[in-house]
């Protein structure tokens, strides 16, 4: 079976941990002793966040004010590579040594006319006052939103269109490779007017990313690792239920928050009715029995009415 699993922000660095090489690499681990027996059995492919670590090399970059501070697809290039390594490493030391692993660097096509570019919504980096952050606006150009009642740089984030490394992925799982690829969403990129491939200030979606590829690949079963054990509904309330098991159809019933499961259950619901396979949402450590149905949330055009967790 070939699986596609997209890790979460949080397999890399947890909510409140300082952002050293120390923290990340414990949660590698963590993230690795979880995906090492799907890598054993199925051709896997590993996608993964990297909202953290690009913020933190933008404001390395910004504080080192002797060069021009480098554009988003750079820092989305270096994560990926950073991360990937992580990922690598880890999972290496648990898979048999025979076993290959491969990074790929991914590039991701994305629409110049998408209407995303005309009202960015995407907070990245720090939190200022009104003040310094119209003053870093002024300066450099950034579209700013209010956060609660703070201030930070909004970007675009259009749809992903076409991922470029399509044929070495696939390659390199035809012959037994697992695959890290599209950290962060991929490497945000463009045509140019005069037909040139170009980089993109903007930030891609990863979980709808995940799901592109995942079809392009022509996955058995895409996998969204997240911090819940579930998609639930009525979340935060005494009436919370866990959803087991759902069609399509019947999750669009429901209205999910799009700063947290919105995007994941849009991107699992994508897949499912693309390709008749399955997608399911689970934590980490869950993945071997939500794949056979008995954690998280299953998304499937082959299920009848919903099923909530008992």
């Amino acid at each position: 079976m070939r699986v596609v699993v997209a890790l979460g922000g949080n397999a890399l660095l947890r909510r409140g941990e300082e952002m050293t090489a120390d923290n990340q690499r414990a949660n590698a681990r963590v993230a690795a002793r979880a995906l090492a027996p799907v890598a054993e059995e199925h051709e896997t492919v590993i996608t993964h966040g990297n909202g953290p670590q690009v913020g933190l090399l933008a404001l390395q970059e910004a504080a080192y004010e002797e060069v021009e501070e480098y554009p988003l697809d750079v820092l989305g290039a270096e994560t990926e590579g950073m991360i990937g390594y992580m990922i690598e490493q880890e999972l290496g030391n648990l898979l048999p040594f025979e076993k290959p692993l491969a990074t790929i660097l991914t590039m991701v096509e994305v629409d110049p006319d998408d209407p995303a570019f005309s009202d960015p919504t995407k907070f990245i980096g720090p939190v200022y006052s009104k003040e310094v952050a119209e003053k870093n606006a002024a300066e450099k150009g950034w579209s700013i939103k209010a956060d609660g009642d703070k201030w930070r740089r909004v970007v675009p984030s259009p749809l992903p269109k076409r991922i470029f490394q399509l044929k070495p992925i696939k390659w390199l799982l035809e012959h037994g490779s697992v695959v890290i690829a599209a950290g962060g969403g991929g490497i945000p990129t463009m045509y140019d007017a005069a037909g040139k491939l170009t980089g993109v200030e903007c930030v891609i979606d990863k979980d709808r990313c995940t799901c592109l590829l995942a079809q392009a690949v022509e996955a058995d079963a895409f996998v969204i690792a997240t911090d819940v054990d579930a998609v639930y509904l009525n979340w935060g309330t005494e009436e919370k239920k866990a959803i087991r098991r759902a069609s399509p159809n019947a999750m669009d019933t429901y209205d999910f928050p799009a700063g947290s499961m919105g995007p994941k259950v849009e991107a699992a619901q994508i897949f499912a009715r693309s390709t008749g396979k399955t997608a399911v949402i689970c934590t980490l450590a869950d993945i071997p029995e939500a794949l056979a149905g008995r954690r998280g949330t299953t998304i499937s055009e082959h299920v009848g009415e919903i099923e909530f967790a008992l």
